[in-house]
């Protein structure tokens, strides 16, 4: 099974910047064996089960509760059976098609 997670995770008490935070959150994902990739508005993660990604919400959460009385959280999660490394292969589904290949 593949679980891709969209989300995003930031304190609202923090003022205008709050990359620092952000980047704590980035850093423990990036140590895990997740497949990640971060944008602009968000960090994209596939994992093997729903649970897993939660878990990765819940150390995102935790990673800023101490320091945060507010925190916002936006997830997107997209489950299907069946099919792993979906975060590289739904885009490269869509570049071959902008190139012709299907």
């Amino acid at each position: 099974m593949s679980v891709l997670m969209n989300f995003a995770i930031f304190p609202t008490d923090k003022g205008i910047s709050v990359s620092h935070d952000v980047a704590k959150i980035v850093r423990n994902i990036r140590r895990s064996d997740y497949p990640s990739q971060l944008t602009a508005m968000g960090t994209i993660i596939e994992t093997e089960t729903l649970n897993e990604a939660l878990a990765v919400i819940d150390d995102a959460y935790k990673t800023l509760e101490e320091d945060c009385e507010r925190v916002y959280i936006t997830v997107n999660i997209d489950i299907r059976k069946g099919k792993k490394g979906r975060m590289e292969g739904k885009i490269r589904a869509i570049e071959d098609k902008l190139e012709g290949k299907d």
